[in-house]
C-alpha cells in the first residue's frame, strides 16, 4: 500500500529528481525519468550563477528551470497531501478501503505540504526574479554601450 505521507515527503524532498513518481509508479515511469535532466540543468544554472555571477547568460536561462522544476515538485507534494482518501486509493491503492491509514492526511503529510508551499513559492519567485534581473541589467549595459558609440 502506498502511503500519502511518504509520497508527500518524497515529492517535497526529492521531487526535483522524480523520486515520488518512482515510489508510486515504479522505476520504469517515463515521467519520473524526465525530471532528472531538468533538475540537472537547473542545478547547473544555480552553480553557474554562484560561480560566475549575474552576467552569465546561461545562468539566466537555467535558473528559472530550477525554480520551476522545484516549484512543480512542491506543488505535487501539496496535491498529494490534500488528496481525498478515496481518490488516493483509487489512483495508488486500487481496491483498498477508504479508511486505510496510508490514505489519510496525517500531521506528517500536513507539515510536508505546508513546507512545500513555502519553499516552492520562494524557489519559483526568486529564480525568476534573479533571472530577469540579470537579463535587464545586461540590456541596460548593452544600451549604454550602444549610446557611447554614437
Amino acid at each position: 500500500m502506498k502511503s500519502k505521507t511518504i509520497a508527500t515527503w518524497l515529492a517535497f524532498l526529492f521531487g526535483l529528481f522524480g523520486v515520488h513518481r518512482f515510489y508510486l509508479r515504479g522505476i520504469k515511469d517515463v515521467w519520473g525519468w524526465l525530471h532528472v535532466p531538468f533538475a540537472l540543468a537547473g542545478i547547473v544554472g544555480v552553480m553557474r550563477f554562484n560561480n560566475l555571477g549575474q552576467n552569465d547568460v546561461l545562468a539566466w536561462v537555467l535558473m528559472p528551470i530550477f525554480g520551476i522544476t522545484l516549484g512543480a515538485a512542491c506543488l505535487t507534494a501539496i496535491i498529494y497531501g490534500l488528496m481525498a482518501p478515496n481518490k488516493w486509493n483509487a489512483l495508488f491503492n486500487p481496491g483498498a478501503p477508504d479508511d486505510l491509514p496510508q490514505a489519510r492526511t496525517t500531521w506528517g503529510a500536513f507539515i510536508g505540504l505546508a513546507l512545500a508551499l513555502m519553499i516552492g513559492a520562494a524557489a519559483v519567485l526568486s529564480s525568476v526574479a534573479l533571472s530577469f534581473q540579470g537579463y535587464f541589467q545586461a540590456q541596460v549595459a548593452a544600451g549604454r554601450a550602444i549610446s557611447q558609440d554614437y
